[in-house]
């Protein structure tokens, strides 16, 4: 079978189908036009021949009746002067002419039925004289080649300016396109430019005006910004990556070699092996929250999660890991849609942020509802973070400088509160974070209860 052929219209200009456009429509406006005027003038002219004949039997009733009474016969004393040239009489009396003008159309026939109407070429009036013309029979003839005329130096004038009104329309189109489409041919050379050089930051123009393309610059403008700051994330995010995968790698390398370096005992090959193990659990660590991170939406299996029994074995799971924190948990059972092994990640990720970053401290979970959400509260009465630092937290691998425990090192990787975050985002709802130095911190993770 042979392949389907590209329609010829895709290789039309946009400025070309609009003119296009345009000159057809134009077209289809004339033509609907002067099909109407072409109607209305047709009857029109119609109609008066048609009063013509009516007002011209108005006169010539009267004078054939007296003419036929009286015996006289002649056609120019019944037509006068008063009666229009081009109508022509004809009076007939049982079935014989006795009456007709020299020019009346010898092809009508006697037998004609009363009224007024066109008959053929020609526009007829036939009534019945009374008593004293012996019943006879009127009959005016008028030829309607003026109207036949009329009509078609008619169509020829519509068929001459069709054409012209189709050029004159294209023409307009062509030039009101090219006004039209100079914005979008500077957007499109502009984009075309970003789109070689990579900057997605370089202003597009038209982005100042109130019209459809202004908004449509303005959109696009800010879309190559949005995935300017998402590109530059991702890099940072990769490199950040990229940085915290070498650094156990590379430990993993180097205890390797000296393990190999030369011969060793037993006790020293275990704690080799230990610290090994060690690096690969902080590895295998990073590598699931890396995938946890890049979660597809559309792979969350949701169901029914009682919220209550997530955040008890979360707490549960931290007190067996920090005995020495004093942990409490309160609130009622709530319900939410989703996945309950995220939830319970991110749960644990909030409590472990607590615990690592304010030690010592006492840290309370609590679950309420507000309003249509169901909100998980995790506070701890530690030192607090300055306004700097907790705008940047939740971001991917930002670690601060100076911790809310200063010199305390807890070998994470920066990706705990950008997990509760993405978590947060995969479920509908946020999480926002509050502290004031000196008076604690606190991450209230916001979840869409169950309908």
């Amino acid at each position: 079978m042979h392949a389907a052929r590209p329609s010829r219209a895709r290789h039309l200009s946009l400025r070309t189908r609009m003119a296009l456009a345009a000159g057809l429509a134009c077209v289809f406006v004339a033509v609907v036009l002067s099909f109407g005027l072409y109607v209305v003038a047709q009857r029109f002219v119609q109609q008066a021949q048609l009063d013509r004949l009516t007002s011209a039997a108005t006169v010539l009733h009267e004078r054939v009746e007296n003419s036929l009474m009286f015996g006289r016969y002649d056609i120019d004393d019944v037509m006068g002067r008063d009666v229009p040239g081009d109508i022509q009489l004809r009076a007939s009396v049982g079935g014989t002419v006795v009456m007709s003008s020299r020019q009346f159309p010898g092809d009508l026939p006697l037998a004609v039925s009363p009224g007024v109407y066109r008959l053929g070429d020609r526009y007829v009036l036939a009534q019945r004289l009374g008593p004293r013309s012996g019943y006879a029979l009127l009959t005016l003839a008028l030829s309607g080649q003026g109207t036949d005329d009329a009509r078609r130096a008619f169509l020829r004038a519509v068929l001459f300016i069709l054409p012209c009104v189709l050029l004159l329309a294209c023409l307009a189109a062509w030039w009101a396109g090219g006004r039209m489409l100079r914005p979008i041919s500077a957007l499109e050379q502009e984009a075309r430019m970003i789109g070689q050089s990579g900057d997605l930051t370089r202003p597009l123009p038209g982005t100042d005006g109130h019209d459809e393309l202004s908004r449509l610059a303005g959109t696009l403008q800010a879309s190559f910004r949005q995935l300017a700051d998402t590109r530059a994330r991702e890099v940072q995010f990769l490199r950040s990556a990229a940085h915290d995968l070498r650094s156990p790698l590379a430990a993993l390398k180097t205890r390797v070699a000296l393990s190999l370096s030369r011969d060793r005992d037993a006790a020293r090959y275990r704690q080799d092996l230990h610290e090994i193990g060690t690096d690969l659990s902080r590895l295998a660590t990073l590598t699931e929250h890396l995938l946890l991170l890049a979660r597809n939406p559309q792979t969350l299996a949701r169901r029914s999660v009682p919220l209550l029994g997530v955040a008890a074995d979360a707490v549960d799971a931290a007190r067996s890991r920090f005995p020495d924190t004093d942990l409490d948990l309160s609130g009622e059972q709530l319900t939410v849609q989703g996945d309950a092994v995220l939830l319970g990640q991110a749960v644990t990720n909030l409590l472990q942020n607590a615990v690592h970053h304010a030690p010592g401290s006492a840290v309370t979970l609590t679950l309420a509802r507000q309003d249509d959400w169901a909100t998980l509260r995790v506070h701890d009465d530690g030192p607090g973070v300055q306004g700097a630092v907790l705008d940047r937290l939740g971001e991917a691998f930002y670690r601060p400088d100076s911790a809310r425990s200063p010199g305390r090192e807890d070998g994470g990787h920066g990706l705990g509160l950008a997990i509760v975050r993405h978590v947060a985002a995969l479920h509908g709802g946020h999480l926002d974070l509050h502290s004031t130095p000196g008076e604690g911190f606190t991450a209230v993770l916001r979840l869409p209860l169950d309908p």
